[in-house]
């Protein structure tokens, strides 16, 4: 953790206050980074993780600068999914009364009528871009006062085909500061970030092992007949809530169908389901009602949930940056969490080449499976465990909490 404070990056006494009401008293990497560049007006690049502190990285500096009481909003963040932004408004909320900074969030999958009359009296808005365009375009709200701009996990919303909306809204705004946040700089995202900023100072922020939490990480070889019994074994053991990772929307729904036939219970949350029903999954979840929540990648955007003690990803991920954001849903708040992961034989090059890149070698094989050097093929060997590997001892953590 850094020694620097917050006042030492020109935080003010009220919001400092505020923040150590809430527990937290020292800035985290990515925080003591960017806030003074922020406040001193600079566009910004920053690649941080997921759960890296990256909404105070901006927010404290937006709520710092933010002018109250405009009736128009001067501060605009576009985040890829109405979980992400319900979850960004509700940690600025934590900081803008000492500002008397209002920050609202509009979404899609809800009537827009009260949406659009809290948006109107907004200081800061958090937004979905289509829910957002649909507004500008239906001239409901306007975002010509906005004088900073932030961009966060701009690469999930390029991923997810959001940038012609992110396009025709920038267009839309007058002279203004861009802070653009992703969890890469890369490629295609990079190329947006070029656009989007001017002169922006950079910073990229690795999260170091005793900055973040405890994981364990584990592998099962799990064929696609074998998942749902395997789920099941891993289920009865002691734990708390229980993140359950899927490909699709239909695979999450087939999965708590499969578990319910089994007489366990659990909840599917997924982009197919109504933002009402969304809300009450994860309430539900979030309170320990429901110990179980199945879930696709882009719905369990943003979720951050101190009790999560094991995340399963049911299906592997497709790349590593969803390894990392799925299996940081545990070990939040300094917590232990254990990270399970199903391999079957389709996805053991790719896991192979994860494995390889988290330093996560020893753990995979000592499940019984075998990393090539070249990751170019990758064989299985006989397990211990009669085919299912289990590595009991902690290894380093992916992600950071706050």
């Amino acid at each position: 953790m850094s020694e620097t404070t917050f006042a030492d990056l020109g935080v003010s006494t009220g919001v400092c206050n505020a923040l150590a009401a809430a527990g937290i008293t020292a800035p985290f990497p990515i925080q003591a980074a960017v806030i003074a560049d922020v406040m001193a007006g600079r566009d910004v690049l920053a690649k941080s993780p997921t759960g890296s502190g990256k909404t105070l990285a901006f927010g404290i500096p937006m709520v710092e600068r933010c002018r109250a009481a405009m009736g128009r909003a001067s501060g605009l963040i576009l985040v890829p999914t109405r979980e992400l932004a319900g979850q960004v408004a509700a940690e600025l909320r934590v900081i803008g009364p000492a500002k008397r900074i209002t920050i609202e969030a509009v979404y899609g999958g809800v009537p827009q009528r009260r949406q659009v009359a809290a948006a109107r009296r907004a200081d800061i808005l958090v937004a979905t871009p289509g829910r957002l365009e649909d507004l500008l375009s239906q001239r409901e709200i306007g975002v010509d006062a906005v004088k900073t701009l932030v961009l966060d996990e701009a690469d999930r919303m390029l991923d997810m085909g959001f940038q012609p909306q992110v396009d025709a809204i920038v267009k839309r705004l007058g002279a203004h500061q861009t802070l653009f946040f992703s969890a890469t700089l890369d490629g295609a995202v990079g190329k947006l970030a070029a656009r989007y900023t001017n002169d922006a100072a950079r910073h990229e922020v690795q999260v170091e092992p005793e900055d973040v939490g405890n994981v364990e990480h584990r592998f099962f070889s799990a064929e696609r007949g074998d998942k749902v019994e395997t789920l099941l074994t891993e289920l009865k053991g002691e734990r708390d809530l229980t993140l359950v990772f899927v490909r699709t929307r239909h695979g999450a729904d087939r999965l708590v169908r499969d578990l319910d036939r089994r007489g366990v219970r659990s909840l599917a949350i997924h982009g197919d389901k109504t933002q009402a029903a969304r809300e009450k999954a994860l309430a539900a979840f979030t309170s320990g009602r429901e110990r179980i929540l199945v879930a696709t990648d882009v719905a369990a955007r943003g979720i951050d949930i101190d009790r999560v003690s094991h995340v399963i990803n049911f299906d592997a991920p497709e790349d590593l940056e969803s390894y990392v954001h799925r299996i940081g849903r545990t070990a939040r708040a300094g917590r232990t969490g254990i990270g399970i992961t199903f391999v079957t034989g389709e996805n053991e090059i790719l896991m192979s080449k994860i494995v390889t890149t988290l330093g996560l070698v020893d753990e995979y094989q000592e499940a019984g499976f075998l990393v090539r050097n070249d990751s170019r093929s990758n064989s299985r060997r006989p397990s211990p465990a009669g085919g299912r590997g289990r590595r009991p001892a902690r290894s380093r953590a992916t992600t950071a909490s706050r």
